[in-house]
């Protein structure tokens, strides 16, 4: 055979075995799955973030998963998603951790603790810390698969219509604030209520609640929180580094074959950082549209409120720590870690800011 004619065999052969191979594939099963989610879809970062997750599941599987992803209240009610996700109502639920402690106080450590993790020391605790088996060990429990998907980073302090001087001055507020920071702030008698993002503004303007804590500048510029409450405190002391969770059920998961599994887990890693870069990138400039245009008063919580706050916030969380034999080892790790950490972020990251701010002043 000469050697053209050796060439064109070959090729017809390659593509026939091709054509032979491509049924199997598209043969494969598809898993269409249903996406239920505590946020609104529209809400940039934590709402958007989950619609950037289910394409980019869809993208590198090929296909093979399709998911459909469901805003709050489309498919069940926000608080109800983790349940729904359980029960196989929904195969994926997108919220945050904290949204579970009623079911077991361990599920606060995964997303927010007052004066706790930052958002890049959180995912080292998860990756390298044994957070990860801890966090899969809980869900486990709730025929669940859990995976962090994004991150809000520091968030502010809240917003109020009278201004914080002491610890004494949350007394007799009614403020929006879940997870620990409600539980914090209730032991100096405030009174902490959950509200899902559509219900913050009208219930700010109504006087239904004195104060809230949303996000931070990105999120709270869009829901116009600057509409009905005048002065915007930082730090977040409360939420330093928030995570959202995303979470298959497990049956589902177990289903899938590992290349599928794997694709899921790595697709999870990429909405994590396409989350926290978004808010990176957005908060700056909507904290300034926030002073600048529409004339918020940014204000600072005193070194006594904070020092107050925060050995009230170490009470609750031992406490939490003594619940029951898990929490204690959650509590634990994470507490162990943390200290490692904060030691690294002081001299590193922190300290470069500090010199940082000598010669630059970003709010002039």
């Amino acid at each position: 055979m000469k050697r053209r004619e050796f060439i064109k065999a070959a090729g017809y052969a390659a593509a026939g075995t091709a054509l032979l191979g491509a049924p199997y594939v598209h043969g494969e099963k598809k898993y269409e799955l249903i996406m239920a989610m505590c946020f609104p879809k529209a809400l940039p970062g934590i709402g958007t973030g989950a619609e950037y997750l289910g394409r980019t599941i869809e993208k590198m599987s090929g296909g093979r998963i399709v998911v459909k992803v469901y805003g709050a209240g489309e498919w069940v009610a926000p608080f109800e998603v983790f349940d729904a996700v359980a029960e196989g109502k929904a195969q994926i639920g997108w919220g945050a951790p904290y949204y579970w402690k009623n079911k077991n106080e361990a599920f606060s450590f995964f997303s927010a603790i007052p004066f706790g993790l930052n958002s890049h020391e959180m995912m080292t605790w998860l990756q390298f810390g044994g957070g990860q088996a801890l966090m899969d060990e809980l869900y486990g429990q709730y025929n669940l698969k859990p995976f962090p998907a994004g991150n809000t980073g520091t968030q502010m302090g809240g917003w109020f219509n009278k201004e914080i001087a002491s610890a004494a001055d949350f007394k007799g507020l009614k403020i929006r604030m879940p997870g620990l920071g409600g539980e914090v702030l209730s032991r100096l008698g405030a009174q902490s209520v959950n509200l899902p993002a559509s219900k913050v503004l009208p219930a700010l303007k109504s006087g239904e609640i004195d104060a809230a804590d949303w996000v931070g500048p990105f999120n709270d510029l869009i829901l116009g929180l600057f509409k009905a409450a005048k002065y915007y405190y930082w730090p977040g002391w409360q939420e330093p580094g928030s995570m959202l969770d995303c979470f298959i059920n497990k049956k589902t998961y177990e289903s899938m074959p590992d290349d599928l599994q794997e694709i899921f887990k790595h697709a999870c890693s990429a909405s994590y950082n396409y989350i926290w870069s978004n808010y990176s990138a957005n908060n700056g400039a909507s904290l300034m549209e926030l002073i600048k245009t529409h004339k918020v008063q940014l204000k600072r919580f005193s070194e006594r409120t904070l020092v107050a706050l925060a050995k009230l916030s170490q009470e609750v969380i031992s406490e939490i720590g003594g619940k029951n034999p898990f929490s204690k080892k959650v509590y634990e790790s994470y507490t162990a870690f943390r200290k490692q950490a904060v030691g690294w972020t002081q001299i590193g990251e922190e300290a470069v800011s500090l010199a940082r701010s000598l010669t630059l002043s970003y709010l002039e």
